[in-house]
């Protein structure tokens, strides 16, 4: 009799810590729930996230800080990557010309580099974002307009290829979190340089597996090293 008693008890126990947990996780439809204590993420990967001094353990970037809002629009981003994001813009034209911006580095020629540059900025102008769901609609467009700022400026420093080199590293940054939001048909590579700016931003996008280094050129052509695929 005692065993019946204490198992109703027990059972009546651990019913309640049930309900008590249900009504504790639950949350009004349709909203997202984010439970991370995290506060940077990488910019690459997204779903990377850390403490301050982490760096990403699938590129090597050091992550950066994210609110709780741009946390849970990441999460949102991740899943749909796959899905309707890739098919709501076409990055190609976007990537085409910011390769050639790359390789015109590569090849140490600071004109060419001005001159893709300035199709790069129409390549972006000329990019349909009507189909963009209004969620991400505001990443792209804050992607984007930096981009074309230091497209802009590796344009007006023909002369000065060290600037150019500067503007382009925040540029491939710029280009790698549009790839990772919203994908890309090419078959591409992220290559690394740790000797370019101490390590910190000698990060690009490439059509090549060969390593083409755009930070040194024919100094260093093949300094650095692949550290992940895209496909």
């Amino acid at each position: 009799m005692k065993k019946i008693i204490l198992s109703s008890l027990l059972l009546a126990f651990v019913m309640l810590s049930c309900n008590q947990k249900n009504k504790e996780e639950k949350v009004p439809e349709g909203q997202v729930v984010v439970k991370t204590e995290a506060g940077y993420s990488c910019p690459m990967h997204p779903e990377i996230t850390g403490k301050k001094g982490d760096v990403c353990k699938e590129c090597g970037m050091e992550l950066e800080p994210v609110t709780s809002t741009q946390a849970e629009e990441s999460q949102v981003e991740i899943t749909e990557v796959s899905k309707a994001v890739k098919a709501s813009v076409s990055t190609e034209a976007i990537i085409n010309a910011y390769l050639k911006i790359k390789n015109a580095l590569a090849n140490d020629n600071a004109q060419d580099a001005a001159t893709a540059a300035t199709d790069f900025i129409k390549a972006v102008s000329n990019t349909d974002t009507s189909k963009i769901d209004s969620k991400l609609l505001t990443k792209y467009l804050n992607t984007t307009d930096d981009a074309k700022k230091q497209a802009q400026l590796i344009a007006k420093n023909v002369g000065k290829m060290d600037q150019q080199r500067m503007y382009f590293a925040v540029l491939s940054k710029d280009i790698a979190v549009l790839i990772a939001t919203f994908g890309t048909n090419q078959h591409l590579y992220q290559d690394y340089c740790p000797m370019y700016n101490e390590g910190k931003t000698g990060y690009w996008i490439s059509e090549f597996k060969a390593i083409r280094n755009p930070y040194y050129g024919s100094e260093m052509l093949e300094c650095g090293g692949m550290i992940k695929e895209i496909k």
